[in-house]
């Protein structure tokens, strides 16, 4: 592990530790630690943080946006209008999805006229149970949500959700009843496109 993704690691925990104290907490940590490959596991195949520990580091990296977005709208005293433990739980946890899911194969490439087998990333889901609702799920089985943060984690794709790309519209509910739905959705669309452009910020 270099010494960035340990760094990354342990702001994750520490940062978890600190905010979420509901009942389960610590069991859902644990099951993140040992049970998962959380820490390791990419953010995705090739579209962002395609790297080990890339996961981890997208989620800090939508948790310090929505931070900023919550700043943004709300102004200083933004912890009036929505709990810090709330918005560790929908940032930190929102694509808890994405464990279990991506696999180690290998592919030859030729590289300087010689054929080598490369890694790379592929899915293989263990629990096809969607991806919002998926996390949303998961969480569940540790700890109860308020729900909102549900919401938020449920529709943290936007328009890009499967469903909506079905033809629902369900998600603009949530976006204009439940605030933080939104502003996860834009702190995920932001950390992905402006934050995330290195390959890995080693």
């Amino acid at each position: 592990m270099s010494e960035s993704q340990k760094r990354r690691d342990d702001e994750f925990i520490t940062t978890y530790r600190a905010l979420i104290k509901r009942e389960g907490a610590d069991k859902l940590l644990d099951y993140l630690l040992n049970k998962s490959d959380f820490f390791t596991a990419p953010a995705s195949t090739r579209f962002h943080y395609d790297f080990e520990g890339g996961l981890c580091s997208h989620s800090l990296n939508v948790y310090h946006r929505l931070i900023k977005l919550l700043e943004s709208e709300y102004g200083e005293n933004w912890k009036e209008e929505v709990s810090p433990e709330s918005v560790a739980i929908v940032a930190l946890l929102h694509d808890l999805c994405k464990t279990n899911y991506y696999k180690v194969s290998y592919r030859n490439v030729k590289k300087d006229g010689v054929w080598e087998s490369q890694p790379y990333y592929t899915v293989e889901d263990e629990l096809p149970y969607g991806h919002g609702e998926k996390s949303v799920y998961i969480i569940s089985g540790f700890m109860r949500l308020t729900r909102e943060e549900a919401m938020a984690i449920n529709w943290h794709m936007g328009g890009f959700d499967d469903r909506v790309r079905g033809g629902s519209f369900t998600v603009g509910q949530a976006f204009y009843k439940y605030p933080l739905a939104a502003l996860t959705h834009s702190a995920d669309f932001l950390a992905t496109y402006l934050d995330e452009k290195e390959e890995d910020p080693q």
